[in-house]
C-alpha cells in the first residue's frame, strides 16, 4: 500500500517552451490555437515522466499558462468587474487581460471588453509573492458582489488528455478557504470569508463533475494551515471540509512550507480520505501527525525537497518512512514536500554546473527517480542497492569538499567588530550631508536600476559567453548600451540615474558569478511569474568576493554625466533567498557571509566617487518565516546582513534600498532598523494601499488614514507598474502621488516606478518615464517645492 506522487510540476518546459509561446503569443505572432498547442505538448510530457517515474497518478490543474491562482479565478467564475468582459470574448483574452492589464488600445482592438472608468482600460490584477517563495501569484479580488459559477471546461479537457496517455489522473487546485484567504477584499469593511457559503456549492459541483468524469483522487491545497490562523479561518476550514467531504469523491487535503503547529489537530481532524504534510520544512511534526490522523486516512508524507535542488539523503529518509509506515499499519503515500515548479526540470547532464557540485543536485526529474527509489527500497532495500550507494557517495563528497568550508571566512566573520552593522551618524545628521551634496529638487525622480534588455545586448552576450566575442568587444558594446541608457534618462529629466545594467543576465546570477562558493547551470530555469523565468545561482559554499563587481561600470557611467549615478548592488537576503541555497549550515550564517561581501563592494563604490548606492533587498518579506514565533530572530539577522553590508560609508553617501511584491505593513518597524536613506517600493498595483503602514506617527499612534507607524527615512513609493505593458497617463500618476502625500511628509517622498525595467521595450519605457518626470514637476509646481534645502519643504502636497 506504497503509492507516489507530486504536488506539481514546473510548466516552463526543459527549454522554456511555455516562456517562448506566451510571448510570440503576445507579440502576435502565434494565434490562441498555437499557444494551446504547446502546451498540450508540455502536459503531455510532464504527465509521461511522471508515469514512467512509476507514480501512481500524475498530477492535473497544475498546469496555468500565465499562474495557478488566475486560473481559478476563471474556474469559478469570478473574474473583476471591473475588467468590463461581456463575456464573448475568448477566455484566454480575458485571462492575459486580468494577468497584463488592458489599454484603451486593447478595447478598441479585439478585446471585447468594455473601457475602465477613466478610459484607460485597466490595471492587472495586484501580484504579489506565493507565501515564502520568489513565484508571484495573481491576487483574486473579492466585494459583496462577488458571485461564483463553474467554468471547468478547460480543466475537464486537461483530464481527458491525461486518460488518452493512457494515465491515471489526480486533479491539484487550490482549496477554497485558502483561495478565499489569498485574495483581497476590495470593498471597504467586508469579509471575505462571507463569501465562502457561495464558493463551496460550486466546489462540489467541481468533485462530482470530476469524479464523473473517472478521477478518483483530488487535491486541494490547503497552505494556509501552516499560518497562525484566526479563530474564523480556522472554523472556515472546518465548515468547508465537513461540507466537501459529504462529496462521494477522494479528496487529500494538501499542507506545505510550514510547520502545521496549533493547526496540527484541525488538519487531522478534516473528514477527508487523506492529508499532505511537508516533512521537509516541518520534520519534528511527522510522528506526532503519523499517530494523530485516523488510520482510515491515507497520509502523505513530503519527504523529496520540492524547494531546494539538493539531491536526498535516501537512507535518511528511509528511516523515517520505515518508522511512519510502522505507525501506519503499512499504508502511505510518499511525494515531494511541495509542488515541483520552485525547481528546475533537470540538473543531471547540466554540462555549466561545476563537475564536483553536480553529483549532489536534482531536478525535477531527478526528484521523480528519487520517488521512484523510495518506493522500491520500502518493499527492499535490494531492488535499489546502486542508487542507495549512489545516495552515500554524493552525501560524503559533499560533506568533504574543501570548497564547501573555508577557514578565512569563518576567520572573518568570527572577527567581524559589534559595531560594524551601524553607521556613523543617525538619518538626520546624514540627510543634511547628503541634501548639501546632491542638491536634488523636491520630490526627486530615479528608477529602480535596470533598462531594457534589447536583443542586441542579449546576442553580444550570448555571443560573449560561446566565444564569438572578445572581452574587449564586449566590453565596447555594453559601454555603448550604458551611454545610450545615460543619455536617454538625461534627455527625459530624471534626477538620480542608474547605468542601467546592460551587463547583467540577473540580479542575482550576475553577482554569484563573481562571488566564491556559487555554483551556475546553463538550463537551471524556474518560473517566476508568467513568461519571466529565472535562473538561481546554486550557494554550496562559503561565499567571498575575490574582486570588485560593479565599480568598474558604475565609474564609467558616473563620468558620463554630471547627475548623481546610482551603485546598484543586490543585497544579502535577496541573494541568499533567490539562490539554491545550501542546507548544511544556518542561513544566518551564510547571509552574514554574502553581506560582508557587498560591504567590500559598497567601500569601493564610494571610493570610486560614487554617492548613491542602492542595495536592492526585494526578498526580505519574502524570507520571512510563515509562523511569527520564529519571525523575531530571522528580522534580527536578516536586517542586521544587510546594515553590515550598508553600513563601512561616510555620512554625505546615500544608501538607498528596493522592495517589491510584498506585504510590508507588519515588519515595519524591523524594516526602518535597516536604515536605508531611502526605501523604494511597489505600490502601484495595489493603488497606495502598501503605503497605508508607512504613515503613522512617530510615537507609534495612527495618523489621519495611515497605520500605526511612521517610517523615518525617505521613501518612494512606485508610481506605475512596469510588470504590464500598460503606459500610465501623468494625471494617473499625479494622481498616485497625491494619494502618497495623504500619508508620507512631502520632504521625504521620491518619484519612481514599481521596479526595474529590464522586461520592457523603450518606447514603453520611455512614454512612462516622461508622464512620470511630468507628474514630479506638477506636484512641485503645485506646492511651491524647490530644492531640498529650501525654505518651504515643510508645506504639504495635498493639493
Amino acid at each position: 500500500m506504497i503509492r507516489t506522487h507530486v504536488l506539481g510540476f514546473p510548466r516552463i518546459g526543459a527549454q522554456r517552451e511555455l516562456k517562448q509561446a506566451l510571448e510570440r503569443h503576445w507579440r502576435g505572432e502565434i494565434g490562441e490555437a498555437a499557444l494551446q498547442a504547446v502546451a498540450a505538448e508540455l502536459r503531455a510530457r510532464h504527465w509521461r515522466l511522471q508515469a514512467g517515474a512509476g507514480l501512481d497518478h500524475v498530477t492535473v490543474g497544475d498546469f496555468a499558462l500565465y499562474d495557478h491562482v488566475a486560473n481559478l479565478i476563471q474556474l469559478f467564475g469570478c473574474e473583476p468587474k471591473r475588467f468590463g468582459f461581456r463575456g464573448d470574448e475568448s477566455p484566454l483574452r480575458r485571462y492575459f487581460a486580468m494577468a497584463r492589464g488592458v489599454t484603451a488600445h486593447d478595447h478598441d482592438a479585439a478585446c471585447g471588453c468594455e473601457p475602465g472608468a477613466s478610459g484607460e482600460g485597466a490595471a492587472a490584477l495586484e501580484m504579489t509573492k506565493w507565501f515564502d517563495t520568489n513565484y508571484h501569484y495573481l491576487v483574486p479580488e473579492f466585494d459583496g458582489a462577488t458571485a461564483f459559477s463553474l467554468h471547468a471546461e478547460r480543466l475537464l479537457a486537461e483530464i481527458d488528455e491525461a486518460i488518452a496517455l493512457p494515465a491515471s489522473p489526480k486533479v491539484a487546485l487550490l482549496g477554497p478557504v485558502s483561495f478565499l484567504f489569498l485574495g483581497k477584499s476590495k470593498e471597504e469593511g467586508f469579509d471575505r470569508l462571507a463569501l465562502l457559503h457561495r464558493l463551496l456549492p460550486v466546489y462540489e459541483q467541481l468533485l462530482t463533475r470530476l469524479a464523473a468524469r473517472g478521477v478518483t483522487w483530488v487535491q486541494l491545497d490547503e497552505p494556509i494551515l501552516g499560518l497562525d490562523l484566526e479563530p474564523a479561518w480556522q472554523d472556515a476550514l472546518r465548515r468547508a471540509y465537513a461540507r466537501l467531504g459529504t462529496v462521494d469523491q477522494h479528496v487529500m487535503v494538501a499542507s506545505y512550507f510550514s510547520p502545521l503547529a496549533d493547526n496540527l489537530a484541525l488538519a487531522c481532524e478534516l473528514p477527508v480520505a487523506g492529508l499532505h504534510v511537508d516533512a521537509v520544512r516541518a520534520p519534528e511534526e511527522l510522528l506526532d501527525i503519523a499517530r494523530a490522523l485516523p488510520l482510515t486516512r491515507e497520509l502523505s508524507v513530503g519527504i523529496v525537497d520540492g524547494r531546494n535542488v539538493w539531491r536526498a539523503d535516501l537512507d535518511a529518509a528511509l528511516a523515517v518512512l520505515r518508522e511512519v509506515r510502522a505507525l501506519r499499519g503499512g499504508r502511505l503515500w510518499v511525494a515531494a514536500s511541495c509542488s515541483l515548479l520552485h525547481v528546475p526540470m533537470s540538473l543531471r547532464d547540466d554540462a555549466a554546473v561545476d563537475e564536483d557540485v553536480r553529483p549532489w543536485l536534482a531536478g525535477a526529474i531527478e526528484k521523480l527517480e528519487e520517488l521512484r527509489v523510495l518506493k522500491r527500497a520500502l518493499w527492499s532495500d535490494e531492488a535499489v542497492v546502486k542508487a542507495l550507494a549512489e545516495s552515500r557517495a554524493a552525501s560524503a563528497s559533499r560533506a568533504s569538499n574543501p570548497r564547501v568550508r573555508r577557514l578565512d571566512i569563518a576567520r572573518r566573520v568570527k572577527e567581524l567588530p559589534t559595531d560594524a552593522d551601524r553607521r556613523a551618524a543617525a538619518f538626520p545628521v546624514r540627510r543634511a550631508a547628503q541634501r548639501a551634496r546632491l542638491k536634488l529638487p523636491a520630490f526627486p525622480t530615479t528608477t529602480i536600476g535596470s533598462f531594457p534588455q534589447t536583443p542586441a545586448i542579449r546576442a553580444a552576450r550570448a555571443a560573449f559567453k560561446r566565444g564569438e566575442l572578445g572581452a574587449d568587444a564586449y566590453r565596447d558594446a555594453m559601454c555603448r548600451e550604458i551611454e545610450h541608457a545615460v543619455r536617454r534618462q538625461e534627455a527625459l529629466g530624471l534626477d538620480v540615474l542608474v547605468h542601467g545594467e546592460a551587463e547583467r543576465n540577473d540580479m542575482v546570477e550576475y553577482f554569484g558569478e563573481q562571488l566564491d562558493g556559487f555554483a551556475f547551470t546553463a538550463n537551471g530555469w524556474v518560473q517566476s511569474y508568467g513568461s519571466r523565468c529565472v535562473k538561481p545561482p546554486i550557494l554550496f559554499g562559503d561565499v567571498a568576493r575575490p574582486a570588485p563587481m560593479t565599480v568598474e561600470w558604475t565609474r564609467f557611467a558616473q563620468a558620463l554625466t554630471d547627475r548623481p549615478m546610482k551603485g546598484m548592488l543586490t543585497g544579502p537576503i535577496t541573494i541568499l533567498q533567490w539562490s539554491f541555497v545550501r542546507d548544511d549550515q544556518p542561513r544566518s550564517e551564510t547571509a552574514l557571509q554574502i553581506a560582508l561581501a557587498i560591504r567590500d563592494e559598497v567601500a569601493d563604490l564610494e571610493a570610486a566617487g560614487i554617492a548613491v548606492i542602492q542595495i536592492d533587498e526585494p526578498a526580505i518579506r519574502e524570507g520571512l518565516p510563515l509562523r511569527r514565533a520564529a519571525r523575531r530572530d530571522y528580522l534580527a539577522w536578516a536586517t542586521r546582513a544587510f546594515r553590515v553590508s550598508a553600513s563601512p560609508v561616510r555620512d554625505e553617501t546615500q544608501i538607498h534600498t528596493h522592495m517589491c511584491y510584498s506585504e510590508f505593513n507588519d515588519i515595519l518597524p524591523e524594516i526602518a532598523a535597516m536604515d536605508a536613506d531611502v526605501i523604494t517600493i511597489e505600490t502601484s498595483r495595489s493603488d497606495m494601499e502598501l503605503l497605508r503602514g508607512f504613515g503613522g506617527r512617530v510615537d507609534g499612534t495612527a495618523n489621519g488614514q495611515a497605520g500605526g507607524f511612521r517610517y523615518p527615512n525617505e521613501i518612494g513609493p512606485g508610481v506605475y507598474d512596469i510588470h504590464s505593458p500598460r503606459v500610465p497617463s501623468r494625471d494617473e500618476m499625479l494622481r498616485l502621488l497625491r494619494k502618497a502625500t495623504e500619508v508620507i511628509p512631502a520632504e521625504h517622498l521620491w518619484v519612481n516606478p514599481d521596479c526595474g525595467l529590464k522586461t520592457r521595450d523603450w518606447p514603453e519605457t520611455e512614454a512612462a518615464l516622461r508622464h512620470m518626470v511630468e507628474a514630479a514637476r506638477v506636484l512641485r509646481s503645485g506646492v511651491g517645492l524647490g530644492g531640498q534645502d529650501g525654505p518651504d519643504r515643510s508645506k504639504t502636497a495635498a493639493g
